[in-house]
Formats: structure tokens, C-alpha cells, sequence
């Protein structure tokens, strides 16, 4: 579906929270509903660092694009867009180079409505509803590749996805899939949720009820998403401590999101 997909209502399920919604309240957005602003109070109540925390996420996600771009990278594809927070991934890397293109990839149909909304009449853009369990049928979507070609390199974006990945979805299968897609010098940022900090089996209950639980994984099992690819300096690192431009807030040495970039050589 590209950006003159429409959607009916019904399609959109507001029964249960959304990880986008709930991320969007986190950040003080305004698109989401009274069953994700639950989702969310109970989420910071198990896991008080979480409004920093994804604050720390969105900033480290920023960093990253501009050090691809920087690098010389000028197309992105971006997993699990969540909802339109400024400045967007595009907004970014355009601040760096104005002929980057982003192609917009999640499974949320308000999502897409708000991306598509937000993109409309930008030719170096795209925004797909597309679910990441299923990444072959991204890399070939004709809304993905209108914009991104897979023989130059592409900065590969799965900020804070893929711990909605549960075992059985076999995401190391998942991310290796989209990693043999890309040509060498490609990137992948990549960041995710853990409890290595602080006990978190209360935050990751309160995904119990969403569409998508969250699966909070060890330093060691979130190093492999990386196999194929050089991370870059620092390496695996909290979000707030990966190469930071600014003091980090109080309380970060709590977050419990690991993110690195790393480039894929061959």
C-alpha cells in the first residue's frame, strides 16, 4: 500500500494498545487512544525510565542517521516507522543531504495514513504497510523499491522493532533475510529493548494485552542481530551513551535500550 492507500476504520484496531500509539504517547504525542494512554501510565509505572527512554531512543536514532549519510549513504529503509515524530527520519538525513530517499515501512494502518498524509507529493519518499515477520515481500514491494535500490547502499533502520519479534517469529531468520538484500556498504541501525539494567517482566507484561509483546533481550542475544556486519565505535551500547551530542539526562545509566550501527563489508 503506498501513500494513496486509504483505509476503513474498522481496519484500525482500537481494542487493544499499539506499540506505535504507545510510543507516540510516551513522547507526548496526540495519536493514540485512551487504551494506549493506559498502556503507556502502566508501562512508566513498571519501568520509570521509559519516557526518557524512548526520548533517548528517538535521539539516538537521529545521531545514526545522520553518521550513514554522513558516510555517503542516500537511500533508507526504515522499519517500523512508528508514528510521525518531528524530525523524522527524512527530515534528518535531509538536513545532512537533500537527495536522500526513505522508504517508510509498518504494520499500523494509522501509521500509514499519518506518514502518507505527512510524505504526499514527495517523490524521494515512500510509506508501505507491510509487517516485518514477513521481510521478503518488503524488499520486494513495488512502493519499497519506487525508491530504494537494492544495488547501491541502503541504510537499513530496525529502531526499537525488533524486540516485538517473539522466538517463534525467529528474528535473527528475519534480519538476516533483509541483511542478504542489501549490497556491501550498506548499513544497519539497529536498537532494543533489554533488561540487563533493571528487572522488567512488569514492562513487558503490560505488552501482554497489545498487539505485539515485547520480548526484552540480553546483551549477547541483540550482538547477533549483527552478525554480517562491523559495528561502528562505540559498538552495542545504551542509547543515551552512543555517541552522544549533548549531557545525557539524569537516569540514563537506567534505559534499558541497547542501540549500535554497523556496516556490512561483503
Amino acid at each position: 500500500m503506498g501513500q494513496d492507500g486509504g483505509f476503513r476504520a474498522e481496519e484500525i484496531d482500537t481494542s487493544r494498545p499499539h506499540p506505535a500509539r504507545i510510543y507516540d504517547y510516551l513522547l507526548g504525542g496526540k495519536d493514540n487512544y485512551e487504551v494506549d494512554r493506559r498502556a503507556g501510565d502502566e508501562l512508566a509505572a513498571a519501568a520509570p525510565e521509559v519516557r526518557i527512554g524512548v526520548q533517548a531512543n528517538r535521539d539516538f536514532m537521529r545521531r545514526a542517521v545522520r553518521h550513514v549519510v554522513g558516510a555517503g549513504v542516500r537511500q533508507i529503509l526504515d522499519i517500523g516507522t512508528g508514528l510521525p515524530t518531528s524530525p523524522n527520519v527524512h527530515e534528518t538525513a535531509h538536513a545532512v543531504a537533500p537527495d536522500v530517499r526513505v522508504a517508510y515501512v509498518d504494520n499500523d494502518p494509522i501509521v500509514n495514513t499519518h506518514a502518507g498524509a505527512l510524505l504526499s507529493g514527495s517523490g524521494t519518499t515512500s510509506t508501505v504497510l507491510a509487517d516485518l515477520r514477513d521481510p521478503q515481500a518488503i524488499i520486494d514491494h513495488p512502493e519499497v523499491r519506487k525508491v530504494i535500490d537494492f544495488d547501491e547502499p541502503v541504510a537499513l533502520l530496525l529502531v526499537a522493532i525488533v524486540h516485538f519479534l517473539t522466538e517463534a517469529d525467529e528474528p535473527e531468520r528475519i534480519v538476516a533475510t533483509l541483511r542478504d538484500a542489501l549490497p556491501a556498504g550498506s548499513f544497519l541501525v539497529l536498537s532494543h529493548a533489554t533488561s540487563d539494567f533493571a528487572d522488567r517482566r512488569d514492562a513487558e507484561a503490560v505488552y501482554n494485552q497489545a498487539t505485539a509483546t515485547l520480548n526484552l533481550r540480553p546483551k549477547a542475544a541483540v550482538m547477533r542481530f549483527f552478525d554480517g556486519f562491523e559495528l561502528a565505535e562505540p559498538g552495542l551500547a545504551q542509547v543515551p551513551f552512543w555517541r552522544p551530542d549533548a549531557p545525557s539526562p539524569a537516569g540514563s545509566e537506567t534505559i534499558g535500550i541497547y542501540g549500535g550501527v554497523a556496516r556490512k563489508s561483503a
